[in-house]
């Protein structure tokens, strides 16, 4: 038992090569979804956003399989494992929340900065929306890294020995990887100059709601010591306000 956990382990410390390039490949796909609906190579903010997103969520991963072997192989395998394990409305809510978070805004930013929808923005709005964008992807990473259980699904993880984590972003709220995500929308949203960005974000807010209601729901039911740590934390994303 001793020997299989040892190699499990090994294992875990080396993510192939291979995933690490589908991990990357699948972060590109935002900014070449921006780019394609811009039709501007020469947007230099959408080149800085792009630079950031890649960044947050390929370093991102680095960062939190160093701490926690295993974790990239988690949310890699979280679309292979036994599907009676996950939670029949999350089947639903995390690929929606997924693309919401991920598609719909750099396409309709890309556009309305090619046909000029939107007003131009001063440069103090365009500062705040990068404070904000780099500030949400620290923030969610941050969480990421955090926490060796944080999955792209809702499911308890007995194999792993799931337990509750409520160190570093997890002391100011329950669901800080959610948290730092929607920041950031809201940053995309000013730093690209599109008012109409504002859509898809807000769509993508509705979403997170509903999926952190249904998850921090989960936890305090299932995962032994949340309601507890829920007690103490008393916010699920925004402090002072939800």
């Amino acid at each position: 038992m001793e020997n299989n956990n040892s190699r499990r382990e090994n294992d875990a410390q080396h993510v192939p090569f291979v995933d690490w390039l589908k991990i990357t490949f699948v972060y590109c796909l935002v900014p070449v979804a921006l780019f394609i609906s811009a039709g501007d190579f020469q947007w230099v903010n959408a080149w800085i956003f792009s630079i950031a997103i890649v960044i947050a969520g390929v370093g991102g991963r680095i960062w939190a399989e160093k701490k926690h072997p295993g974790i990239v192989e988690e949310r890699l395998s979280s679309i292979k494992i036994d599907k009676s394990n996950i939670k029949v409305w999350d089947k639903i809510l995390a690929p929606l929340m997924a693309f919401s978070i991920g598609f719909p805004l750099p396409i309709i930013a890309g556009l309305d900065h090619r046909f000029m929808w939107s007003p131009i923005f001063s440069f103090w709005l365009s500062l705040m929306g990068f404070i904000f964008i780099i500030s949400g992807y620290l923030f969610a990473v941050w969480a990421l890294a955090e926490n060796k259980f944080f999955s792209t699904v809702v499911r308890i993880q007995s194999e792993r020995g799931h337990s509750v984590c409520d160190s570093g972003p997890y002391r100011m709220v329950r669901h800080p990887g959610y948290a730092g995500n929607v920041f950031a929308l809201f940053g995309i949203v000013l730093f690209l100059n599109s008012i109409w960005a504002l859509i898809p974000t807000l769509f993508a807010l509705m979403i997170t709601i509903m999926r952190t209601e249904k998850e921090d729901q989960t936890l305090k039911e299932e995962l032994p010591g949340y309601a507890d740590y829920a007690q103490r934390v008393h916010y699920k994303l925004f402090i002072g306000i939800y």
